[in-house]
């Protein structure tokens, strides 16, 4: 997977310096130990890890790989569509953070043991804590325990975040105090200050406002917003009912000409049914509405759409906007009792020829049967394959 690809390239990346810092680099020669430069890796690392999620910055990479044309290659359009797959880079970058800090901790360890030259012992009560912190981190988010615990994987990444971040300035600060430099001509502390706002920014804009609920069954609520934002298709808001607990990130759907936004909740956990069964008049919001996986539609000049159940919520933006030809297949049950007439019917208006199957019905189906059928009818090449509708 993509996602694999890119962390392992910033794990190599990183096996590569420490090769460099082993070598020719000489961070270890003798009795010398060059702290800046492990503490530059360390930094770097995670700079890379925390602003390739910031909102702006994915905005920009959608924005970027987004601008190739439809008449160049396939295989280069095709690898700027796995864009969305970005979070590797985040992943490489806070595990290799990480592993240098071990080392740096190590480091500062050996230079209060030598006392050559003296290591304040603050500086290092502040790393260890903060290994220990990051140790924590990283093991509440291997894929396993996020799966089983993500609420607590979500408050700890938050909580536990920005607690790094106040040790880090911390012991940046006493970093740079131990070497009598000056703070305002220290490099770490720009980058530090950038990232605070990196991680700032989104609460900056944190507001409560109001939304009106629909419930057309007790497997859906379609939440709709006007509060003077009307984001673009294919983008995706964050809400909250308790700001400091827990977020929730969903497909904004745009109605064509019409100010605002809709977002479609299926139950899908503890949160998501109480929103359904307690519907709110008013939830909290953060940040900016940020791009989705399937922005990448207009590197293609056509595009099959495939979902099953609540999954039409981030294919309907698109749908209705129409920047690319497509068709739709969306298997789910009982779509019009599930999800209202009126929301089967504007996906039926945009379109016409869409294989909606109705698992309740005609039971499970060979998803792929489907849509390959749909590719043969739509795609490039005749076919008398026709998808199957109910």
């Amino acid at each position: 997977m993509h996602h694999n690809r890119l962390a392992a390239l910033v794990l190599i990346a990183n096996l590569a310096l420490l090769g460099h810092a082993l070598t020719g680099g000489g961070w270890w020669s003798g009795d010398r130990i060059d702290l800046a430069a492990v503490s530059a890796a360390v930094l770097a690392n995670f700079a890379l890890a925390i602003l390739i999620r910031q909102q702006y910055v994915i905005n920009l990479l959608f924005w970027l790989a987004t601008r190739a044309p439809t008449h160049w290659p396939l295989r280069i359009r095709w690898t700027l569509g796995k864009v969305y797959h970005f979070g590797g880079l985040h992943v490489g970058g806070a595990l290799a953070g990480t592993l240098w800090f071990v080392v740096l901790t190590a480091s500062i360890t050996l230079d209060t043991l030598r006392s050559a030259p003296p290591v304040s012992i603050g500086l290092l009560v502040v790393s260890y804590a903060l290994l220990a912190l990051l140790a924590a981190i990283v093991l509440t988010a291997r894929p396993g325990y996020r799966a089983r615990q993500h609420d607590r994987f979500e408050r700890m990444h938050r909580f536990g975040g920005w607690t790094a971040l106040v040790l880090f300035w911390t012991q940046t600060v006493l970093f740079v105090q131990t070497g009598d430099g000056s703070l305002l001509a220290a490099p770490q502390i720009w980058v530090l200050a950038l990232l605070t706002l990196s991680v700032a920014l989104p609460w900056l804009r944190l507001r409560k406002v109001p939304v009106a609920v629909t419930r057309p069954s007790n497997h859906v609520a379609v939440a709709r917003f006007n509060h003077g934002v009307t984001p673009f298709a294919g983008s995706s808001t964050a809400i909250s009912r308790h700001p400091l607990r827990e977020w929730h990130s969903f497909a904004n759907v745009p109605a064509p000409g019409e100010s605002g936004f809709r977002l479609t909740i299926s139950r899908a956990g503890d949160w998501t049914g109480s929103f359904i069964d307690d519907m709110p008049a008013h939830v909290w919001v953060k940040g900016i509405t940020t791009a989705g996986v399937a922005n990448i539609e207009t590197l293609f000049t056509k595009v099959v759409y495939v979902a099953t159940g609540s999954g039409i919520g981030p294919v309907l933006p698109h749908l209705l906007a129409r920047k690319v030809p497509s068709r739709l297949v969306w298997a789910t049950r009982s779509p019009r009792a599930t999800y209202g007439d009126a929301l089967v019917d504007e996906i039926l208006a945009g379109q016409p020829d869409a294989t909606v199957w109705d698992t309740a019905t005609h039971g499970k189906p060979d998803m792929v049967r489907l849509a390959y059928a749909a590719y043969a009818a739509f795609g490039p090449r005749p076919s008398s394959a026709s998808p199957t509708r109910s």
